[in-house]
């Protein structure tokens, strides 16, 4: 909205500028010409001339603010100072300026040459000596800056960014456990859209999805109520996008934060335009502990596999074992030995084999159906 609003500035000025600007023209030139013919195209030349000029405004604003965005708080508060103690010793170094018995017409050329003069000079000299001299003037203020510098310096201190939450990783049910464990840090934000998103499923017909929007909406009031200094609602909303993924992405761009989701497509969007993404299913499966050929453990045989005579198990985290020669001992607990692991799309999978050195440690009869 802001950018659309620059260039229509821009190209308003610019065919104001073509329309009135023939009035500058001195009579002789346009005596006899087709002033208002003339006006039309002039006006069309300075919106061209606006869009091109916003354009490359527009450009420069993005810049400048990502490059604000990207300072670290600590220089971008000492530049700040720097910069206005610049600006304050320029205009008193305008005084004597001002001061001089010069002719009406010098000083109409020198005062604004000197203005500007003086103060890019001393802006830039406020800002090299912030970079330079920032840190003594911050630990004028917090004794134990000099202590936190040395540890971000050597990597040990990381600020946590905030988590922006999306819809399916609030429906997922894993984010309070995260948080309890102490596993999730910084500042939980809950976009506005997200809310209304949740609400709409929870109004659904259908009684599956309604059941995940109340789910949801329960998580977010649980997670209130125990982490209210965390819990942050953002009312920022994105006319201009279309989805609530193109809106979670640009907010997540905007706060510098990191993107909290269980959506794998969604990820891939995100990682592709640079914005920090966690993927709770990720870290469950990186979480899942790892067998070798040779590790033996405990399987409980529930039904048969694929191939004659292999027997299926699943270990407490889903993961599916087969087992060799494992269906006559279906619906018994027994000690297998991996003998290989895969990963797949689905998730890892175990292949094993009886341990004949070992007894069953519980039986249950088969059920028939």
């Amino acid at each position: 909205m802001l950018d659309a609003l620059l260039i229509t500035i821009f190209m308003l000025a610019g065919a104001g500028l073509g329309f009135y600007g023939l009035d500058l023209l001195p009579p002789t030139v346009t005596q006899g010409a087709n002033v208002e013919g003339a006006r039309i195209v002039t006006s069309g030349f300075g919106v061209l001339a606006g869009l091109v000029l916003g354009s490359i405004v527009r450009w420069s604003y993005r810049r400048f603010e990502a490059n604000v965005r990207s300072l670290p708080p600590d220089v971008l508060i000492t530049r700040s100072v720097g910069l206005v103690i610049g600006l304050v010793i320029a205009n008193l170094a305008m005084a004597p300026v001002y001061l001089l018995p010069l002719p009406q017409e010098l000083n109409n050329f020198i005062e604004p040459l000197a203005s500007v003069f003086f103060s890019l000079s001393f802006a830039y000299l406020g800002v090299s000596l912030a970079d330079t001299h920032g840190p003594s003037l911050l630990r004028l203020f917090n004794p134990n800056y000099a202590l936190q510098v040395a540890l971000w310096a050597e990597g040990n201190v990381v600020a946590a960014s905030a988590k922006v939450l999306d819809t399916s990783s609030i429906i997922d049910g894993r984010l309070a456990q995260l948080i309890e464990t102490g596993f999730l840090e910084g500042t939980l934000v809950v976009p506005r859209f997200v809310l209304a998103e949740l609400q709409t499923i929870a109004d659904k017909a259908d009684a599956q999805k309604r059941e995940r929007g109340r789910k949801g909406l329960d998580t977010l009031q649980a997670l209130r109520q125990d982490y209210p200094e965390r819990f942050v609602i953002h009312e920022t909303d994105y006319p201009d996008l279309a989805t609530v993924d193109d809106k979670l992405v640009r907010l997540t761009q905007t706060v510098g934060g990191t993107l909290l989701t269980t959506d794998f497509n969604l990820k891939k969007v995100a990682m592709v335009q640079n914005v920090k993404v966690l993927n709770v299913n990720e870290l469950a499966e990186a979480l899942r502990p790892l067998y070798i050929a040779g590790d033996s453990l405990d399987i409980k045989i529930t039904r048969e596999g694929k191939e004659p005579g292999q027997g299926v198990g699943y270990l407490d985290d889903g993961t599916m074992v087969v087992v060799e020669e494992g269906q006559r001992s279906l619906g018994k607990t027994r000690s297998v030995v991996v003998t290989s692991a895969i990963q797949t799309s689905a998730g890892r999978m175990i292949f094993a084999r009886l341990n004949s050195a070992a007894a069953p440690t519980s039986s249950t009869p088969p059920v028939k159906a």
